[in-house]
């Protein structure tokens, strides 16, 4: 085989793997195939932390109507069966009957207490009874009852912004794990296509060794590169796989589950639209983090302001209205009964001075927090346009040495198959293009995670 026919080859070979890597995989019957908005869309919908924070509203609206119906009517009913060993009784009075006493004598003691009847004993109660009674209760006004009616609201508040935050760490997870796939994928390719391209090499140079044509040392030199090229390849395969089970796990989806991803890696770059990121302004008031630090801070002073209205006095009203199966003779009980109470705080030995600065200082904490929060985003958000600008420095150079290297690549298979260039010359420009590969498809990573971290502070919804 002379050098031009091994060439024509290598270039053949090189030409099919390219136009390989560029083809999206075919999806089997039972593969899901996602674009990275449909994952992102799948994310937001069965996420597990997700599908926990919208579970944490509902709790929340419980919660929050369970504290509103303190304030509203409380009916209860209670029946009590009773029943009495000895039923207590009272005597009622003898009765004086003048008839009986004898006529035209004189009257003695024994005949006036003869003319008294025996004393009646009337119970005091039943053997046995049910009684039962229905009782209302309500809250006419009470301090601490008001001002949780507000902190109730500012919960439910708190509860769907953090419902908003996981979709947000979804989206932003997902979408990250999704580059990552696409990035392990063409450094997979990026390695089959070198490996492809090595055997080759090495069944040729082979070939010419046994001829005479090339020495020894040009052939073991290829077979050290093709040892290093397949741990990489096991070791890429590995991490892509990993790569497929985190974004599946991001998703909600079963590990097991094949999927197929529809976007590539140009795709997505075309529409990153990166040129204009380091450009937009950044509102702290629109970050979902420094929002919920301020929710967080108002129910702090609600609740400085509910120990404080514990002061206050409480009014509350009562009414019953009871029944009895059996009617004993003599019934102390009230069928109906309506009350009101008043509850004044006149001492609590300093609990409640304790109580109220507590609240005070549980409000100050937190607006060291949210001023703590506010500066750290400032910085972050300077740190991150940074990182941006770095990272698309990073991929426009790395893109413009890629195709450098796969020039002087090309170049040096030209001259090798001139006898030009040795084994060893080839190899190393075949290491630099794969290395050159390598950096730009990384370059490309770090640029969308960059992306999503600037996002990540920008986002509005």
């Amino acid at each position: 085989m002379n050098r031009k026919t091994f060439l024509l080859s290598l270039t053949l070979i090189f030409s099919v793997v390219r136009i390989r890597a560029q083809e999206i995989k075919p999806a089997t019957a039972d593969m899901m195939r996602f674009s990275l908005q449909q994952a992102i869309e799948y994310a937001q919908k069965n996420s597990l932390n997700v599908k926990n924070a919208a579970l944490d509203i509902e709790s929340t609206k419980k919660q929050v109507w369970e504290y509103t119906a303190m304030g509203l009517p409380q009916v209860n009913g209670n029946a009590t069966y009773t029943n009495l060993f000895n039923v207590p009784v009272m005597p009622f009075g003898s009765q004086f009957d003048p008839n009986s006493l004898p006529d035209d004598v004189a009257l003695t003691k024994d005949d006036i207490l003869g003319a008294m009847s025996p004393p009646i004993f009337i119970e005091l109660g039943v053997k046995e009874n049910i009684q039962y009674d229905v009782s209302v209760n309500q809250l006419i006004f009470s301090g601490q009852y008001i001002v949780g009616l507000y902190a109730m609201k500012t919960l439910k508040q708190l509860s769907d912004q953090a419902l908003m935050k996981s979709k947000f760490d979804a989206r932003l997870s997902v979408s990250q794990s999704y580059y990552l796939v696409l990035v392990s994928e063409e450094g997979l390719k990026i390695l089959q296509s070198s490996l492809e391209l090595i055997n080759k090499t090495l069944d040729d140079m082979t070939k010419m060794n046994q001829q005479g044509l090339i020495e020894d040392t040009d052939v073991d030199q290829i077979r050290v590169n093709k040892s290093n090229v397949e741990n990489l390849l096991r070791s890429t395969t590995a991490q892509s796989e990993l790569a497929y089970r985190l974004l599946k796990f991001q998703m909600g989806l079963d590990l097991h589950q094949p999927i197929s991803l529809t976007d590539n890696l140009n795709m997505l770059i075309q529409a990153g639209n990166f040129q204009v990121q380091s450009y937009v302004d950044f509102n702290i008031n629109n970050n979902i983090d420094y929002r919920m630090m301020r929710t967080s801070e108002t129910l702090a002073m609600l609740n400085f302001r509910k120990e404080k209205s514990t002061a206050l006095p409480t009014v509350g009203a009562y009414y019953r209205h009871l029944e009895l199966v059996k009617t004993p003779q003599f019934n102390f009980n009230f069928p109906d009964l309506l009350a009101v109470n008043l509850t004044v705080p006149i001492f609590t030995s300093g609990m409640y001075m304790a109580r109220v600065a507590r609240a005070r200082i549980a409000l100050e904490k937190t607006e060291n927090q949210r001023e703590m929060l506010e500066q750290g985003l400032n910085i972050n958000y300077e740190q991150s346009k940074i990182n941006f600008d770095r990272a698309l420095n990073d991929y426009l150079n790395l893109k413009q040495s890629m195709e450098l290297s796969d020039k002087i690549y090309k170049k040096t298979l030209l001259k090798y198959s001139e006898g030009v260039s040795s084994s060893l010359e080839l190899t190393q420009a075949q290491n630099q293009f794969l290395m050159t590969q390598s950096g730009y498809y990384n370059s490309i990573l770090n640029l969308f995670n960059a992306q999503t971290a600037l996002e990540r502070l920008l986002a509005t919804e």
